[in-house]
Parts: structure tokens; sequence; C-alpha cells
């Protein structure tokens, strides 16, 4: 997709840094606890399959209308990554649509790193022109729908696959 890369972001404490299919080897052990996938769903991947996925993400959505864009999270002080935030940006009725999901290791989790994470990637996306951010939260998953306010996204009616879909819309 045109003008939409991952690019190196920056917040008070963390670097948002474009995924590569090097960061699986420090990042198979942030998501290797399985309580990570309580409200998710399935199991940790373990190193030769996260290399796979990676080397799949960072080459890039196959259709030319979709953008993928994930990256690592740095935390700067302690100089290891957290976990990772990602964006499907594609076009709809009413402009770009980023679809955005977040995740900080079991180790890192109740210090904001994640808030402050997906903060810094909805306000990025608005300088994409992108004029919707979308996310899908579990009911019951407080610290994300907790990140998910503090980047300005609210909850909506529409429900998906079990979860409420959270919105903000960005006005230019």
């Amino acid at each position: 997709m045109n003008g939409c890369q991952a690019e190196v972001i920056r917040t008070d404490r963390l670097d948002l840094l474009p995924l590569r299919v090097e960061h699986a080897e420090e990042m198979a052990g942030v998501l290797a606890d399985p309580a990570l996938h309580t409200f998710i769903g399935g199991a940790p991947y373990d190193l030769p399959a996260l290399r796979s996925r990676y080397a799949r993400l960072a080459a890039g959505s196959p259709d030319p209308a979709v953008a993928w864009l994930n990256w690592v999270t740095r935390l700067r002080t302690e100089s290891c990554l957290t976990g990772t935030v990602q964006a499907t940006v594609s076009h709809a009725e009413h402009g770009r649509v980023a679809e955005v999901a977040w995740v900080t290791g079991v180790a890192w989790q109740g210090r904001g790193l994640a808030t402050e994470a997906t903060r810094a990637l909805a306000d990025w996306l608005g300088r994409q022109s992108v004029h919707t951010v979308i996310a899908h939260i579990h009911p019951e998953h407080r610290a994300a729908a907790a990140g998910a306010t503090a980047a300005g996204l609210t909850p909506t009616d529409t429900w998906y696959e079990g979860e409420v879909r959270w919105q903000r819309r960005i006005v230019a």
C-alpha cells in the first residue's frame, strides 16, 4: 500500500522497531508464557515457527491494497524487547482503516508499556492518513480495554468472534 510503511516510532520509554526475522530469537522468550494466550487462544510459537511467521509478516501482505505493519517494542532503559504492536491497513468506504493489536510479555505487564505503545501506534497511524483505528478485544480483558481507552478507542456494539470491536475515528 503506497505511503504506509513501518518506521521507528519513539515514545518516552519505548522504541517501536519495524519487525525483522532477527527479532524472533529474543521474542520467542518474551512470548513464551502460555498466560499470554488466555484471551486470544492458541499457544506460544517455538523459535522455528516464530522465525517463519516473522519472515511472512516482514515480507508484507500479498495483497497490494493491504499493508501489514509490524513492530517489536524495545524498552530503552532495559535494552530489551517487551512485546509487539501491529496494524493491518486497508481502504474502506470512508478512507484508510487500520486494525490493530498488541501484546506485552508477562514480565513487563502492569507498567503501562502496552498502553504507551498502543497510543503511539494510533497517533502514528493518524499521521499516515488512517481515518479509523479498530481493535477487537475480549470483553473480560480489562488491561487491553484500558490500553485501547488510553489510545482513544471506544467500544462499539459490534462483536466479532467473541470480541468487542473498539474504534477511534481520526478527523484530519
